[in-house]
């Protein structure tokens, strides 16, 4: 019965290192793809901030709607 008890749970525990290792490659991409859109934003608002000869530290925020 102890023997049985514990293949039980070396089986168990051998699925739940599988799976911890699925979701840690999963975490991995999620932030390598995270930190590339981040990048992408950054050189857009570069980019955008020097066509409109904007200073680069300058937000959406500081600029007035049109109404005012």
């Amino acid at each position: 019965m102890n023997e049985q008890r514990l293949t039980d749970l070396e089986i168990r525990f051998s699925h739940q290192d599988h799976f911890l290792e699925q979701l840690n490659k999963i975490v991995v991409a999620q932030q390598t793809t995270i930190e590339r859109l981040e990048k992408e934003i950054l050189d857009l608002k570069r980019s955008i901030n020097s066509e409109n000869g904007v200073q680069a530290n300058r937000t959406l925020q500081d600029d007035k709607p049109p109404h005012y």
